[in-house]
């Protein structure tokens, strides 16, 4: 639990909870459910008509034995054999018909709330005043179960996540090096840091970073002042609007804007990695350059999407849910 909790507190990392409970994997976690109970209820069809065959197989096997001459003995002692293991097959059948039916129990119907299931979720975790408790008990309940391997060339412990309606997901956390202790700043808030101080002040650095539930090594919430500590140990230089133009930085609104297009345009664009940008936190602002949005081949595929010759493709945020629909058991 405690890499687990050092996974879902870095930069982004949060998103992985966020993403397998979005419309689309609650709809495909209910499709399972759906397509369990018509499996089931397939195989207790055809364990039906099986236990049908083999009742009639007893019936026939009974009256070979009731029309059998007596003073047959060995024709007899067959027929008797013969009858015994029909008899046997039908309580073998009515056992796995009755165990089937006690799994095939109806299951509750899929609550129709769960669909702003992904939305409501996003809005209790980002929230301020949602405790830490909560989280966990929520990250409980939506894994099944972990792998955790580590990479010793890299200093990296990956963690293979199962989570439960069939989705995989893979977060590596970095390892303590000798000597390093828990009060050292993680390399990715530094950078995240890093890359915010090209669009913002200290003062709204601090307030991304609260808004996204991370803490200051020491476990406290970040305030301009440790903002401005950090940026002077780590040799960031202070945000400036005036180097911020020179250089061409934008945040999204002022991208829209110097091309001319609505702000949400512009993300979906950087979603899809259509053009470069970076987004250091989920719940934060991006940042663009000016050099690559004035790119002529992102040019180019703008004025595409612009005049409709360019179809909307998937959220590439929505994580892959395959569904088999194959069910391997035993031959009956």
């Amino acid at each position: 639990m405690y890499l687990l909790r050092r996974a879902f507190n870095r930069r982004g990392h949060s998103r992985e909870i966020l993403q397998v409970v979005r419309p689309c994997a609650v709809e495909a976690s209910a499709l399972v459910v759906t397509q369990e109970a018509h499996r089931r209820d397939e195989l207790c069809e055809t364990l039906l008509l099986e236990l049908k065959a083999a009742r009639y197989a007893v019936q026939l096997a009974r009256r070979q034995y009731d029309a059998v001459d007596p003073d047959n003995r060995l024709v007899a002692s067959e027929l008797e054999r013969r009858w015994n293991v029909a008899l046997k097959k039908v309580s073998e059948l009515e056992a796995k018909v009755e165990q089937e039916q006690n799994k095939s129990q109806p299951h509750p119907p899929v609550p129709e709330e769960l669909g702003d299931l992904g939305v409501e979720l996003e809005r209790v975790w980002n929230a301020p005043e949602t405790d830490l408790r909560l989280k966990k008990r929520i990250i409980r309940t939506l894994i099944e179960e972990i792998l955790v391997e580590i990479d010793a060339e890299r200093s990296e412990v990956e963690l293979i996540i199962h989570w439960k309606g069939g989705v995989h997901s893979t977060l590596r956390v970095r390892r303590r090096r000798r000597g390093q202790s828990g009060a050292h700043t993680s390399a990715d808030v530094v950078e995240t840091i890093r890359q915010l101080a090209l669009i913002c002040d200290d003062k709204a650095i601090a307030a991304y970073l609260n808004r996204n539930g991370m803490l200051t090594s020491r476990g406290n919430r970040w305030g301009r002042m440790s903002i401005t500590s950090l940026r002077n140990k780590r040799g960031i230089a202070v945000h400036s609007t005036e180097r911020q133009q020179a250089e061409g930085w934008m945040n999204l609104t002022e991208a829209g804007n110097h091309l001319g297009v609505a702000a949400k345009t512009v993300r979906r664009f950087a979603e899809h990695g259509d053009v470069k940008a970076m987004h250091p936190l989920y719940d934060g602002p991006w940042v663009f350059n000016s050099t690559d949005l004035e790119d002529p081949s992102f040019r180019a595929r703008l004025e595409q999407r612009l005049s409709g010759t360019t179809p909307a493709g998937p959220d590439v945020r929505q994580l892959a849910l395959a569904i088999s629909t194959t069910y391997r058991g035993e031959a009956l």
